[in-house]
């Protein structure tokens, strides 16, 4: 435990100094890091075989709380003192943005790659449902997408190289942590969202407004085999190619002629229906 006394200690410049792009970037061409915060966030990324760097909290006295306890003891097991448990008091924590968000305790830990290109879970006789999300660029929206689609039995997600990355800090407090319980993958460049779902054996039910939508409960949907579920952007939709290229256009039902909800409200809903 080394007590700092300055935000502007070089040990903490990875919580402190860094921004989401540089940290992601840090060691390139090797992979950079991220920052999870609180306790049961970081436990599900140690669990998930996530490498932790370095940890910031708040007082030892923190130690006493079951999961910052956990989290600790699990650390000193993995890895010994390689990994540094930097500590300071609220005064100087105040200093750095987001602290009072942390709930006691920030890591930073390894990325795995500079972007996660395993789509082999989509190989699997499990893999039934999965979500498709395309330059979904809001982190609150992917952190609880990604959350909902934990919960409700989606069985991956795949993700256009514009969306932003799910290992972001905000992202990951509003899922939950859940990121590292669901397989999830970019979509190789040079493919379209719907070619490479169908590559992979699935059709593509497209959430869109459309002259040519069919509702949430048709059967055909539930008659597939393998279903991906297409969302787009927060403001523009999907792209025009991608509604076109999908084998189902599909519509939530709505009342007092409201014509759509928020992404992630929508995902929730279009998950509960079709799982």
């Amino acid at each position: 435990m080394i007590q700092i006394h300055s935000i502007e200690d070089e040990r903490v410049a990875l919580f402190a100094n860094l921004s989401e792009h540089e940290l992601k970037h840090y060691n390139e061409p090797e992979p950079g890091y991220f920052i999870a915060e609180s306790p049961k966030v970081i436990l599900r990324a140690l669990d998930a075989g996530y490498e932790p760097v370095a940890i910031l909290m708040e007082s030892p006295d923190k130690y006493r709380e079951p999961l910052v306890s956990e989290v600790l003891d699990k650390v000193h097991i993995g890895y010994g003192e390689s990994v540094p448990c930097y500590y300071a008091d609220d005064e100087v924590l105040s200093k750095l943005t987001g602290i009072h968000l942390t709930r006691g305790m920030l890591c930073a830990i390894k990325r795995r790659g500079m972007l996660n290109d395993d789509a082999s879970f989509l190989e699997s006789d499990n893999a039934r449902r999965i979500a498709v999300l395309e330059s979904v660029v809001n982190p609150t929206n992917m952190g609880a997408i990604i959350r909902s689609a934990a919960a409700l039995g989606i069985d991956g997600f795949l993700l256009t190289a514009d969306c932003v990355d799910p290992l972001y800090r905000r992202c990951l407090r509003v899922s939950m942590g859940n990121v590292f319980s669901i397989p999830w993958a970019y979509i190789p460049e040079g493919n379209s969202v719907c070619s490479y779902a169908h590559a992979k054996g699935f059709k593509c039910a497209a959430m869109a407004l459309d002259d040519r939508c069919i509702g949430l409960e048709d059967s055909k949907l539930k008659e597939c085999d393998k279903l991906a579920i297409v969302l787009g952007n927060e403001g523009l939709g999907l792209s025009q190619k991608t509604i076109e290229e999908a084998d189902f256009i599909v519509k939530i039902p709505m009342a007092r002629e409201v014509d759509s909800l928020n992404v992630a409200a929508a995902s929730a809903i279009a998950f509960w229906e079709l799982v």
